[in-house]
């Protein structure tokens, strides 16, 4: 990829929409590609089923995942992405509105970079997604390429 993609997984259509806005009022004008359920993004990160053909070793410069989704859990998903040497250091933040402790817990025991509740308010929304694109887009140094 040449261009620093960010993978959101998230099924609810309003979430979509407030990040895309976010995104746009922080000035984060990377490609946003879409996903709405755990296994459209592992067939997207994988180059499977409707990607196929896609090469993963193309992975997102950044993932933003949400933990309940449909057919594949969040936290399944990220548990196969760290089980797989391809996608093991791919910058993955956890994008949830999950207040349980068990959810928290469970992501950072699968490795996740980051573990983020979304706040209600947009404003504060607003500026969470502008420093995360700060940090993982432009700050931080993307991980070597498993050879």
């Amino acid at each position: 990829m040449t261009e620093k993609v960010i993978l959101l997984v998230e099924d609810n259509p309003s979430d979509i929409d407030l990040t895309r806005r976010a995104l746009d009022k922080g000035h984060i004008l990377n490609e946003l590609i879409v996903v709405s359920d755990g296994q459209e993004a592992l067939d997207y990160l994988f180059g499977q089923g409707a990607f196929a053909g896609r090469d993963p070793a193309d992975f997102p410069t950044l993932t933003l995942l949400d933990l309940k989704m449909p057919k594949v859990s969040g936290l399944e998903v990220l548990r196969r992405v760290r089980s797989d040497p391809r996608t093991r250091r791919m910058p993955v933040v956890i994008l949830t509105s999950s207040r349980e402790e068990q959810d928290m817990a469970e992501g950072y025991d699968l490795g996740v970079n980051s573990y983020i509740r979304k706040p209600v308010d947009f404003e504060h929304f607003v500026r969470s997604v502008a420093q995360l694109g700060l940090y993982w887009l432009v700050l931080n140094e993307d991980p070597p390429k498993v050879k």
